[in-house]
């Protein structure tokens, strides 16, 4: 009984100590393929154009190690390595597998080039050393290393119907190889420029223009940009320039990188809406501001304006066209604008409307001004022969009579000039005959006292 008690007992502790060494075994295994996994996901990271710093505390290994760590592959000839940090923080320190390090201004430059700002560093090394290499410096604590390999802009096309003074809006967003660029300080980094060159075709408006710089892509969420530090970048731009036919080239310019983006060209409209005025010569009639309309490529009905007039003593006066005040005939609008005073007067115009395609947009008319003269006086004469009749004188004459008295008055004002010249001179002769007739008495008194004495 006590031999199967014993045998019991070992069967027992025999089970227990298989199971413990299975499940330690299990354990390593699980370790293993996880520190495997991670692995490959960290290279893959690196390939694909980021990677996280390997962290570590700094207390469960027996040998201390500085952070952020990362791993060069044998596969890479050539890396190019963004580093973010604080702001007019130092530039970082590389620390490279067999410890040998690269600074800002210690660096093989045939082999590396380096971009130093005040939130980031860049750094291009051609045939860098395989293995574990280490950034020293106030590198942001959520900063990744960036690896650039490909770095590209995606922008949406432009619309096929495009006016002369609309204002657009393009999204553009940035590629590091096939993987989007969605580091919020990223935008410090690059600039992103919209150029427009015309294609010289001869039977446009455009034809020999010089290319324009309009705009540049931002990601601060201003103006038409919607969300700072998304990724997003947006162009906001005016069509202000000759009609014809332009092709827009998108530039991409980092420190170390620059690229272009060429987009087929569009076709620039001259603008839609055109302005003419009828003008009053009394307080009691307004002047009426004609617009005309071409449909062509917009749609009539959908047009709204939103005006200001600048009367010649500078006073404005805000207007707006809206859908109930549609005539019956949709390609013209009429607006009445007041009589004021008679001088130049300025009319600014923008328009809201749809194109024939559905699309939406918004455009600027250029300045129209127009100049009032005023209603001409009539001026009543009586003659001898037929007092009662009144007499009265066309512009060209009520011209010519205010040239002559105009020239009347000048003769007269010359006359005078000349004759305050002519007083100014005597007066100066008489002067200088008194001075000098009194020098000679004086002289001759003078010269009889010395003959007496002698």
């Amino acid at each position: 009984m006590e031999i199967t008690k014993s045998l019991v007992f070992f069967y027992l502790l025999l089970i227990n100590v298989n199971y413990a060494f299975s499940v330690e075994t299990t354990q390593e295994a699980i370790n293993v393929e996880h520190e495997s996994k991670t692995v490959q996901n960290d290279e893959q990271l690196f390939l694909n154009g980021e990677i996280d710093f390997y962290h570590t505390d700094n207390v469960t290994n027996e040998i201390p190690y500085f952070d952020n760590r990362f791993r060069i592959d044998a596969e890479l000839d050539e890396v190019t390595l963004i580093f973010f940090r604080k702001r007019g923080s130092r530039p970082v320190i590389l620390v490279q597998p067999d410890g040998k390090k690269i600074r800002v201004h210690d660096y093989d430059q045939a082999n590396v080039q380096w971009h130093d700002a005040s939130t980031f560093d860049m750094i291009k090394i051609i045939k860098p050393t395989p293995g574990p290499w280490q950034a020293i410096g106030d590198i942001l604590p959520e900063s990744k290393i960036l690896v650039m390999s490909e770095v590209t802009i995606a922008v949406d096309p432009l619309p096929e119907v495009v006016l002369s003074g609309e204002t657009l809006k393009i999204v553009g967003k940035l590629y590091n190889g096939n993987k989007k660029i969605d580091i919020s300080a990223f935008k410090d980094v690059v600039q992103l420029d919209v150029n427009f060159f015309s294609t010289n075709n001869s039977a446009y408006d455009n034809f020999g223009r010089d290319a324009f710089k309009l705009a540049s892509f931002e990601d601060n969420g201003r103006g038409l940009d919607e969300y700072a530090g998304d990724g997003i970048y947006t162009g906001e731009f005016v069509l202000d320039f000759a009609s014809g036919e332009w092709q827009p080239v998108y530039k991409i310019k980092l420190p170390l990188i620059t690229r272009e983006l060429r987009q087929k060209p569009i076709f620039l409209n001259k603008s839609p809406i055109t302005l003419s005025i009828e003008t009053s010569d009394t307080e009691a009639t307004a002047h009426s501001l004609l617009i005309t309309i071409d449909s062509t490529h917009v749609d009539p009905n959908s047009l709204v304006f939103q005006g200001k007039t600048t009367f010649p003593d500078r006073q404005t006066k805000s207007f707006s066209i809206i859908e109930d005040e549609t005539p019956e005939f949709p390609e013209s609008r009429i607006k009445d604008i007041p009589y004021t005073e008679p001088g130049i007067h300025r009319v600014n115009l923008s328009a809201f409307g749809k194109t024939i395609s559905g699309r939406e947009f918004r455009l600027v008319v250029p300045e129209f001004t127009f100049n009032v003269k005023g209603a001409l006086k009539q001026i009543s004469l009586t003659t001898p022969e037929k007092k009662n009749e009144v007499q009265v004188e066309t512009p060209e004459q009520i011209l010519a009579a205010q040239k002559a008295k105009l020239a009347e008055e000048l003769a007269l004002q010359q006359k005078i000039e000349e004759e305050e010249k002519t007083q100014t001179i005597l007066m100066i002769a008489v002067v200088n005959g008194i001075i000098i007739i009194l020098a000679s008495v004086s002289f001759l008194v003078m010269r009889k006292r010395k003959i007496k004495k002698k």
